[in-house]
């Protein structure tokens, strides 16, 4: 029987997959075609999207961007064996886009079914929990340690520290909490992984949970990812069904819908019931966390590269990078931009690479004046420094953050004080209200800024603005206050011209 995969990644689904999915198995029912039809996860390249893809002897077809009138054509041309037609854009492994990648943590995303534990097994699922179960707990912490593996959330912590704190600290419970409240615009990562691979996150917080001696785990999921939710519950019981988490507990809960709630101790409040808000630190959560016990929290990425470190070891995993930037990044190309999509990269390559050998310049094609990496907290980036290594200490040392790797883009039509203002507003709005510098500071900075902008006393008010930003960076308890100046600081700086009056 043949197989033909058609995406069931919400991206995917929002340009149409689940009518084209319908229309391939009703065209194929009234040809009398026997098919297996697969809603896998999208391979990431959603310009092409809905991408479907046909089993042939020589490897995967793909065809797209396919809509429902289509399939007549497509089954009259013979496309369950790769024939010729015009949406046919060969073997999907061999488009370009994809196959410049260095896929680790997304190796099976959109090659295989992902609700499917058969599918995620016979794909080198579960190896790396079988060599972990078969080490020391110390042994698993070494070498995820030893891999070089950094938090892919956002500061780039060491993951092996914060698995050895929790590890050394002594308590009769311990959590593993993964922060899948993925609110950074531009980014979507996580959900990707999530529906389409959901197994190897709840791999991951198994070997974690062995690592550091926890029983209980938490998948704090974004309230806008329905369809991640889903996937991750059917996923979760299929894995206790098989006996893939006998000393291990996992649940899905839904997030708050407040974006401070990405913050880790936000995250510990909301978890527990309580308000999204900060907490103080120390203690930190690897000692005092999660109702006051030892937690280990990272990001979906982070948990979900754990499996190949364990699988393949850690100087596999330690040879993609640079520096002290180990393994690889899934980039997220958004914005104006002529190919958006997931492109996972070993750090190093440049901006520059990402936005035009993978993104294919700005969609509009105009010059692509200004970069957002990081989210809604990172630097606006100019064209004079797309150039800059991606790695966690070449962005430092710009003043910018890798953040969760999510890229936006924007021409040469953009109003950069416009989206200053809109940083610091985003602030304003977004503030848990617990400290002044984020609070009132952020408040504070939009009437600035609007002075400015307005040209009313515009020396006075940017030396001001600089002054408001100083206080925020250091006066603010966490990164919502701290890094909101980054991309006020960085358009001032950069694009100065746009914040003359008009």
């Amino acid at each position: 029987m043949i197989a033909v995969y058609v995406p069931r990644d919400s991206s995917a689904v929002s340009l149409g997959a689940d009518a084209v999915a319908r229309a391939i198995a009703a065209e194929a029912a009234r040809r009398g075609a026997s098919i297996r039809l697969v809603r896998n996860g999208s391979r990431g390249m959603f310009w092409l999207e809905p991408l479907v893809e046909v089993t042939t002897p020589e490897g995967r077809i793909a065809y797209g961007p396919v809509v429902p009138e289509d399939a007549a054509s497509l089954f009259e041309n013979d496309f369950l064996h790769g024939g010729e037609h015009q949406l046919r854009l060969g073997l999907t492994e061999e488009i370009p886009y994809f196959r410049n990648q260095e896929r680790l943590t997304f190796a099976r995303v959109g090659l295989v079914d992902p609700v499917s534990l058969e599918d995620y097994v016979a794909h080198g699922g579960y190896r790396g929990l079988k060599n972990a179960q078969a080490m020391a707990p110390a042994a698993i912490v070494q070498a995820v340690t030893d891999s070089g593996l950094r938090g892919r959330g956002g500061a780039g912590f060491p993951t092996g520290i914060k698995w050895k704190t929790v590890l050394g600290t002594k308590a009769d419970q311990k959590y593993i909490v993964c922060n899948a409240d993925e609110g950074d615009s531009g980014t979507f990562s996580d959900r990707m992984l999530m529906e389409g691979d959901p197994f190897v996150l709840i791999e991951g917080m198994t070997i974690a949970g062995l690592a550091v001696g926890a029983t209980k785990g938490y998948i704090y999921c974004r309230s806008e990812y329905p369809y991640a939710e889903a996937t991750l519950i059917q996923a979760i019981e299929a894995a206790r069904a098989a006996g893939y988490m006998e000393n291990f507990d996992l649940e899905v809960r839904r997030g708050a819908g407040a974006y401070i709630c990405g913050e880790e101790t936000s995250l510990l409040e909301s978890l527990e019931g309580k308000r999204g808000q900060i907490r103080f630190k120390p203690p930190l959560p690897a000692i005092q966390g999660l109702f006051g016990k030892p937690t280990v929290i990272n990001n979906v990425i982070s948990l979900a590269s754990v499996p190949i470190i364990l699988d393949q070891g850690a100087g596999h995993y330690k040879d993609f990078g640079m520096g002290r930037s180990r393994g690889t990044l899934p980039f997220q190309l958004a914005g104006n931009i002529k190919h958006g999509g997931l492109v996972e990269k070993a750090f190093g390559l440049t901006l520059r690479q990402l936005l035009y050998d993978y993104g294919g310049g700005s969609a509009t094609g105009r010059p692509i004046r200004a970069v957002q990496v990081g989210g809604p907290l990172g630097a606006y980036l100019p064209e004079s420094q797309f150039d800059t290594p991606l790695d966690y200490e070449a962005f430092a040392g710009i003043n910018a953050m890798l953040g969760h790797g999510g890229i936006v883009a924007f021409d040469d039509t953009v109003d950069m004080a416009k989206m200053a203002r809109y940083a610091m507003e985003f602030c304003a709005i977004e503030s848990c209200g617990k400290c002044t510098p984020c609070r009132i500071g952020s408040t504070r900075g939009v009437e600035v800024i609007d002075k400015v902008i307005a040209n009313r006393d515009r020396a006075a008010n940017t030396v001001l603005l600089r002054d408001l930003c100083d206080t925020m960076v250091n006066g603010s308890l966490c990164a919502l206050g701290g890094l909101t100046p980054y991309p006020v600081l960085s358009a001032l700086n950069h694009f100065p011209e746009d914040f003359h009056a008009v």
